[in-house]
């Protein structure tokens, strides 16, 4: 009975996003693009199947409970991709529908990992869907529904436990869990207004500075050309996606705090936000010395370019390039990528572990060493001047051993269906914290297109694993969940 309440609501969620569709349609229709028919069709498919699923289940409508919410995000999750992706398989010519599937989880994730080549030429209403999907997966789209459609009568708080990242989700900004949601996406929509006009400012016309400020401030990473950011070569344009990048890797909720305070202090004085641009202006000065000493580059200022642009999307698990820096000797993009595994912080649009867990870990290795001189001394994990509970320390520890564990067992699977260690590890990492680009074949000059069906089925579970930090989407998996 359950289920089939999560399957009412979720066909209510898939008549809701047929309505996202009207946006690129109306673009295919201004531009009298191929595309038109496709959107019309999709979203056709998509209303009539959300009306199947509500009507068929209408009787077993009821108050979602705690297990609920989570089977909610999981299968609107994995079901939504599908939708999203048939415009770009009716569309495009030789696209697969698992290839489809990859490219619209590609975008919900937030990841800007991508199967497509020559984007450039591609129907500008499907450059615009791509990106606009990674906008409103940026922050989740569980989360805007808790934020606006109240009327769903979905148990919001059970919703945005699931959905939200970082180990303390139960931190609210306001009493009611739907007004938190909707300071987030009041934030995330000034960001995205201020980036897009930003971005027009520094050169890009206005389509274009609409779709890289979707993938901008949801740190996905996806362009409308195959070079990225390269096709400019542009030090201004790099600069506002740079600020923009390092904006959007912070918790959004800290700016409503900054704005409710009138003071900037709020953000600098999280210890998290200060681990953040501490790790990447550390890792930028290291591989900016590391490439002038391997005399990749001829100047300083040329190497200081590539290399800030390059961290930062890469830390904020954006994915931009404006050059193929697998080309740098290995220590410098294996760097970046590890970098990319926990940089950002818990309440941004970044992916990985987040920079609160490392900060954790490492106070949990500091009390440990502690206690093994004195065993008797009492020394709780400080964060922010109070006391960390134990039960968040082990929500933190059980979440790090599942995240190897997924790592290593992903690398496994990709290594048995035939990619060399390489890609498949950098693929894994690249796709299970949302970063896109690897290296090897699924570098930043190439993509997952070389991948093989089941391969490409593994990274898209991946990213899915990823998004929904892991624990949030193992659960439906054991035994003891689906136990009354």
């Amino acid at each position: 009975m359950g289920a089939l309440a999560v399957l009412a609501l979720v066909g209510r969620m898939v008549m809701l996003f047929a309505l996202l569709m009207l946006l690129p349609l109306a673009f295919a229709v201004i531009q009298d693009d191929a595309a038109e028919d496709a959107f019309v069709r999709a979203i056709g498919i998509t209303v009539l199947v959300g009306i199947a699923l509500s009507v068929t289940t209408q009787k077993f409508k009821r108050e979602l409970q705690a297990r609920d919410g989570f089977i909610l995000v999981g299968v609107t999750w994995m079901l939504l991709p599908v939708f999203g992706g048939l415009p770009i398989y009716l569309a495009v010519e030789a696209t697969t529908p698992t290839n489809a599937y990859f490219e619209a989880m590609s975008a919900f994730t937030a990841t800007g990992a991508t199967v497509m080549t020559g984007l450039e030429h591609l129907p500008l209403s499907i450059n615009i869907w791509r990106c606009f999907m990674m906008w409103v997966g940026g922050l989740g789209i569980i989360v805007l529904a808790v934020a606006i459609l109240p009327m769903l009568g979905v148990g919001g708080s059970q919703l945005f436990k699931a959905e939200s990242a970082g180990p303390m989700k139960d931190q609210k900004l306001t009493p009611r869990i739907a007004d938190t949601a909707r300071v987030i996406w009041g934030t995330y929509f000034v960001l995205s207004i201020a980036c897009f006009l930003a971005y027009r400012w520094a050169g890009m016309n206005w389509v274009d500075a609409f779709m890289h400020m979707c993938s901008t401030v949801s740190l996905g990473g996806f362009s409308s050309y195959d070079a990225s950011f390269g096709h400019w070569n542009s030090a201004r344009i790099e600069g506002v996606a740079m600020v923009f990048m390092l904006l959007s890797g912070i918790n959004l909720m800290l700016y409503f705090a900054a704005w409710r305070r009138k003071s900037l202090s709020v953000l600098w004085r999280n210890m998290e936000v200060r681990g953040f641009y501490l790790s990447v202006a550390a890792t930028i000065a290291l591989i900016t010395g590391y490439l002038m000493a391997h005399q990749s580059y001829p100047t300083f200022s040329e190497a200081f370019r590539h290399t800030a642009f390059h961290v930062i999307s890469v830390a904020t698990t954006t994915g931009f390039a404006n050059h193929d820096y697998a080309q740098w000797p290995l220590f410098a993009p294996v760097m970046m990528i590890l970098l990319g595994c926990f940089a950002t912080c818990a309440g941004s649009t970044g992916g990985g572990i987040k920079m609160i867990r490392m900060i954790l870990l490492l106070k949990q290795s500091s009390r440990e060493m502690v206690r093994i001189v004195h065993p008797n001394v009492v020394n709780p994990v400080i964060l922010g001047g109070q006391a960390i509970s134990d039960r968040v320390m082990q929500s933190v520890i059980a979440f790090m051993m599942v995240y190897g564990a997924s790592l290593v067992g992903l690398t496994m699977v990709l290594l048995f269906s035939g990619l060399d260690v390489v890609t498949a590890f950098t693929a894994v990492i690249a796709c299970v914290n949302n970063i896109g680009p690897g290296l090897g074949e699924v570098g930043p000059a190439v993509n997952y297109g070389v991948l093989t069906d089941f391969q490409t089925w593994v990274c898209s579970f991946a990213m899915l694993l990823g998004r929904l930090e892991l624990l949030s989407l193992l659960v439906l998996f054991t035994p003891a969940f689906w136990r009354k």
